[in-house]
């Protein structure tokens, strides 16, 4: 009985915090997104100014002695199709170690995704929370009479829309790490293909638009979320009208 007792008042205390979390936390957190989206760090214009030098210099040509009379050139290639190598292939440098030590990453852009990161864990967090709570106000199956569980299981499926977004967001960010690392090894053993550098300076700036893109829709979800529930307050927390209530 007493552990009933206490799962009811930690249920009560779940459904406090969820309301006041959407009633004050949602509003709050939308603003404060809205004044970082101001911020000079996500408004850069020049996209240049982002970018991260590649502290990897070109090696020195190797020079090949002529061959005489274009004998020996025959001889390697007849070799060579004879060893069942192929085409010839750009074999690369190889690298033992980096000449200035660990190659950094984008240091600007380390910086912002360490500000938006927290910044979607959060919303994850509390969309868990807040789902908890309309979950667990859903009554039990009955026949007709069901209009407002509609209403709670669309508030569900959206706050489980939107916890599944804020994630993929997380995925994105790791992603963007794993690609410009392999985009730096490649540069790495092929220094002299400028297409590489090129790359990365691209797949950054790309990175740095995509931040900005998901803190403006981390804002538009709480601004979503909010509008949502409080519109239909009343019939998620009392899906089903008595019928007491309905002769009056």
């Amino acid at each position: 009985m007493s552990s009933l007792l206490k799962v009811d008042s930690e249920i009560k205390t779940k459904v406090m915090f969820a309301e006041d979390l959407v009633a004050n936390f949602f509003p709050k957190k939308l603003l404060e997104l809205d004044s970082f989206l101001k911020d000079p760090s996500i408004n850069i214009v020049e996209l240049k100014d982002i970018h991260s030098e590649i502290n990897l210099t070109v090696p020195d040509p190797i020079l090949i002695p002529n061959l005489h009379d274009g004998l020996e050139a025959q001889n390697a290639k007849k070799r060579k199709l004879e060893d069942g190598s192929g085409e010839d292939k750009m074999t690369g440098t190889k690298v033992f170690v980096m000449p200035g030590g660990m190659m950094k990453s984008n240091g600007n852009l380390v910086d912002l995704i360490e500000k938006v990161k927290p910044e979607i864990r959060t919303l994850i967090e509390k969309c868990n929370t807040v789902k908890m709570w309309v979950q667990l106000l859903i009554p039990r199956i009955e026949d007709g009479n069901n209009f407002g569980v509609s209403i709670q299981e669309e508030t569900v499926a959206e706050l489980r829309t939107v916890e599944g977004e804020a994630a993929s967001y997380l995925d994105q960010i790791s992603r963007y790490y794993i690609t410009r690392a392999k985009l730096v090894s490649k540069i790495a053993k092929y220094p002299h293909v400028e297409d590489y550098r090129r790359t990365v300076t691209e797949i950054d700036e790309k990175e740095y638009i995509s931040l900005k893109i998901i803190v403006s829709e981390l804002r538009n979800q709480y601004v979503t979320l909010h509008d949502m529930i409080l519109k239909n307050i009343e019939k998620i927390k009392r899906p089903r009208s008595s019928n007491s209530d309905a002769l009056y």
